[in-house]
Formats: structure tokens, C-alpha cells, sequence
């Protein structure tokens, strides 16, 4: 009997236990530092002469690994791979996948703190951010595996007389899985298994900037006893690879999270029908958010200022979900920028392998020099209210950094800025804090602090985004609980970890028989 889904407990590391230990498996991981990651292929590990340099973004001389990178000929052999392993994998039961996942998910969860501290490394991760990345990925498998073994019921038909209906699900056969770098176990693991569980093959290319955690998922899955080929491990350079994984003539579907320029490329190039193609492509695809959280003049101004530092500048703002955008109503907009910026001068940064701080660096050199270059852009668009400096001398950080009175079409309030940067900007009344909220082409995430009934029913439906959060910052949804993804620009709202998910890798089918 399988027990009903409960999301993965977070480490509270208030406790000196659970610090000592993580202290162990930061120590533990960094021994192992600087190893060759190889590509897998069929079960096969496979060692090239070009690699990709994982560093430390918090200390950019420190190599956390070196991964092989996958050539056109390494792309087109996991293909063929794929395609044959999955006469195989697709025809085992749910229930037997299912048990594949649940096996990974215990797995991952008995080395949580190894794959914890390998994020803190590869990805620059604060500790509580690390570990939430890794539940949020033993999530994934337990909730997939659940809902598959639903789906694999079928859906109920209506017969007549002499007649019987049936309504099913059918996996649609190779793939590819291009995540990100900035939930780089998190999103990595739900990518991947969603369509791997519906009895998909898959073709995992990681983040060049993060290929060692993504390595672990892998190992993890072979462990749990994934069939050779089912799952494939690619890392490359995007330039060479991307497009030939994305155009290939037995690519079933894209399962994507990132820009929006990738993204809508993705899809463009996806939409033509290749020599050989005698299907339609899927594209799955979460690309971003500017997202806002609105205060009006009835709120607890305390949760305001709270929501949105937590929410601008968890793990360096680098969340498509992050506030970038705070719009409050004029009667409360002083004491809630003076609250927030009192609440942004006690946030610590430092490289969080050395301890545990509330910020560490951005991911690498190229996001340094966007993120600044936001910040000077803000400078002439509105007043800096706090923050703005910036080190690449050791590693990427950015400080918190806050601005205020700033026109709600201004750059810095319309562009993705993926950094620990909120701009403010004041509103009159309820109607204008919506119009603000929805004038962007992104609609992710958002959140409403306040405790008028009729304003929380009216953003319901009116605030544009896919997640809506009432009264908490616009962070942190939790698998099985907040199913995630937005509209627009923001992505197909492909909604992962809820029940919508798994049957964008499916498909369905009627058979009807007389008798």
C-alpha cells in the first residue's frame, strides 16, 4: 500500500546537531572535489577529452568538478539508446516505476546531507536554500510516482448498450530534459523523472554550471535500478548540442526551464516537422518572472517588510519566482521601505562552504556583470535606497540591494533581473496596485499582503499570475501543495508537482468495442 504524499521535511539548523553535521558533509564533499564526471550512455560511462569546469561561485578558484562534454555523436548514440530501452521501460507497470522513484527518493534521503553540501559547492547555495532544493527533489519522485500509479487507472467512460469504453494513457517515447543551474537538484530531478516515471526515456542535459549535483541525481537512479539507456546524461556546451537535441528527429518532447529567449526558441524550432518526424513535438517550458508582491494600507506591515526581503533576496534573488517588484499603497509605503531596509542590513554574506550566511554569491561572472549592470541602469531610474555594491574579487557577489520611487515601467520594474534586486514603487489605491502587478509580460508568481476580504477576492482572479500567494512572500511552493508554473511569458503553465503534470508527457487514448 502506498501512503499518501507528505512533502519532505526541511533541516532545521537551528539545532547544533544538524549544524555539526552539516559542517561533516561539507568537510566530506569538499575531499572529493575536482573529480571527472563522465557521460552515461546506455548504462555506459563515457570519459572525453573536453570538459565542462564546475567552480565555486563563492570562491571562483575553487574546481568543484570536471564533467565530459557530450558531442553530436555522443547526443546521437543516447538517442538510439533511449529509443531502444524504451520498448522496455515503457511497457513496465506504474507501479514498478513507481517503485524505481520511491527506491531513488530513499536513496537521495539517506545521503540529503552530501547532496546538500554538493549544492552549497556547485551551486553556491546557502544551507537552508541547499537543503530545501534537495526535498524539493525526493518530493518530486514521491509525488510522480504517486501520481502515475493514478493515472495508470485510466479515466471512467460511459458505455451504451453492447458497447465498452475505455480511456487510457500511453508514455509518448524519447525525449530531452534541458533544467537549469539555479534549483540545480531540485528541478534537475523533477524534469527528469516526471516524464521518466510515465515511462518516458530521457536524455538529461544539465546546466554547464552546475553538472555535479546532476551527476549524483544520475548515480541515485542507476542505484534504485533505472534500466540501462532509460536515462541518459549529456552535459555539453548549448552552442553545440542544444539545437541538435532539440531539432532530432526522434525527440518526443522538451522538457525546459529557463529564459525566455531559450525558451521561445525552443518552442520555434521544436514546431517544425524534421525528415523522418511523423509526430508533433511536446514542449513543456517554465521561463521566468518579474514578479511582485503588493502591500495595501490595510496589512501587517511587519509581514510586508518580511515577505519581501525573504522574498527578494533568498538565495541572491536568483528565483524566477523572486520579488523584484514591491508596489505599496502611498499611506504605508515609507514605513514599509524603512522596515525592509532595517530587515535587508541584517542579512550576512559570505561563501556559505565556510558558514552558514543568508546569502552567497551569484552563479558565475556573466550573471555578475548583468546584475550590475541592473544596478547602475537603476540608479538613473529611481534612488537607491540601500545596497548596490558589488566584489568579483574573490568570488560574485552582489549585496542586497534596494530601490525606491520608481516608475512602474522603468527597466529595472519590466526586465528579469535574476539578482538580489527589488525596486519599490507607490501606489493610490487598490486598482492601481493591480494595473502595476499586471503590466509586465511575465505572470508567475505574486503576493498580496493584506487583511481586506475584498482585496484578496479581487486578486484571486484579477492578479495575472500562476501562483498567488495571500499574506507570505511569492517563494517557496511546495510540491503536491502549490503545483507550480505561470502563463504569458512566464511558460506554458506546465504546473510541476501537481496533478496536471505528468500527462503533458502522455498520451491519450480511447478504445470502444461492440459486442
Amino acid at each position: 500500500m502506498v501512503l499518501p504524499f507528505k512533502h519532505e521535511p526541511f533541516t532545521n539548523f537551528n539545532e547544533e546537531t544538524n549544524r555539526k553535521d552539516f559542517r561533516q558533509a561539507l568537510k566530506s564533499v569538499e575531499e572529493q572535489l575536482g573529480k571527472e564526471i563522465p557521460l552515461v550512455i546506455n548504462g555506459e560511462k563515457v570519459y572525453t577529452d573536453d570538459k565542462i569546469t564546475s567552480v565555486n561561485p563563492a570562491k571562483k578558484d575553487q574546481v568543484i568538478g570536471k564533467a565530459s562534454m557530450a558531442t553530436k555523436k555522443h547526443v546521437e548514440q543516447a538517442m538510439e539508446a533511449a529509443e531502444e530501452a524504451f520498448k522496455d521501460w515503457g511497457n513496465w507497470s506504474a507501479e514498478a516505476r513507481a517503485e524505481v522513484m520511491f527506491r531513488t527518493a530513499a536513496i537521495v534521503r539517506k545521503r540529503k546531507f552530501e547532496f546538500a553540501a554538493t549544492l552549497v559547492y556547485d551551486a553556491g547555495k546557502p544551507w537552508g536554500q541547499a537543503d530545501a532544493d534537495v526535498a524539493e527533489g525526493i518530493d518530486f519522485l514521491e509525488y510522480y510516482a504517486r501520481e502515475m500509479i493514478e493515472l495508470a487507472k485510466g479515466k471512467p467512460m460511459e458505455d451504451r448498450p453492447n458497447e465498452n469504453n475505455s480511456y487510457f494513457y500511453q508514455p509518448l517515447g524519447p525525449g530531452v530534459a534541458i533544467p537549469p543551474w539555479n534549483f540545480a537538484f531540485a528541478i534537475v530531478c523533477g524534469t527528469t523523472v516526471g516524464p521518466l516515471v510515465a515511462g518516458n526515456t530521457v536524455l538529461l542535459k544539465p546546466s554547464e554550471n552546475t553538472p555535479v549535483i546532476a551527476y549524483k541525481l544520475i548515480e541515485a537512479l542507476v542505484e534504485a535500478g533505472v534500466p540501462d539507456g532509460a536515462v541518459n546524461f549529456v552535459p555539453g556546451d548549448p552552442s553545440d548540442i542544444g539545437d541538435y537535441l532539440v531539432d532530432h528527429p526522434k525527440t518526443r518532447f522538451i522538457n525546459f526551464t529557463g529564459s525566455r529567449a531559450t525558451g521561445t526558441r525552443i518552442i520555434e524550432r521544436a514546431s517544425k516537422v524534421q525528415e523522418g518526424q511523423d509526430f508533433l513535438k511536446r514542449v513543456v517550458a517554465e521561463m521566468g518572472g518579474k514578479d511582485t508582491i503588493i502591500v495595501d494600507e490595510n496589512a501587517d506591515l511587519e509581514l510586508a517588510a518580511d515577505s519581501i526581503v525573504q522574498s527578494a533576496f533568498g538565495f541572491q534573488g536568483q528565483k524566477c519566482s523572486a520579488c523584484s517588484r514591491a508596489v505599496i499603497h502611498e499611506a504605508v509605503y515609507d514605513k514599509v521601505l524603512e522596515m525592509a531596509i532595517e530587515k535587508t542590513k541584517e542579512i550576512t554574506v559570505g561563501n556559505a562552504a565556510e558558514k552558514d550566511v543568508f546569502m552567497s554569491a551569484v552563479i558565475n561572472q556573466k550573471q555578475f556583470d548583468k546584475i550590475k549592470n541592473y544596478i547602475d541602469i537603476g540608479k538613473s531610474e529611481g534612488e537607491l535606497a540601500y545596497g548596490g555594491e558589488t566584489d568579483d574579487s574573490e568570488g560574485y557577489y552582489i549585496y542586497p540591494t534596494i530601490f525606491k520611487d520608481v516608475d512602474p515601467t522603468a527597466r529595472i520594474m519590466q526586465e528579469e533581473i535574476f539578482g538580489p534586486v527589488v525596486a519599490f514603487a507607490k501606489a493610490k489605491d487598490f486598482d492601481e496596485m493591480l494595473e502595476i502587478a499586471n503590466n509586465t509580460e511575465y505572470a508567475l508568481t505574486g503576493a498580496v499582503i493584506s487583511n481586506n476580504r475584498k482585496h484578496l477576492d479581487r486578486a484571486r482572479y484579477e492578479f495575472q499570475v500562476g501562483n498567488l500567494y495571500f499574506n507570505r512572500g511569492c517563494t517557496a511552493a511546495i510540491v503536491g501543495y502549490q503545483p507550480f508554473g505561470g502563463f504569458k511569458m512566464s511558460g506554458t503553465n506546465g504546473k510541476a508537482g501537481g496533478p496536471d503534470y505528468l500527462p503533458q508527457f502522455l498520451n491519450a487514448k480511447t478504445v470502444s468495442e461492440m459486442f
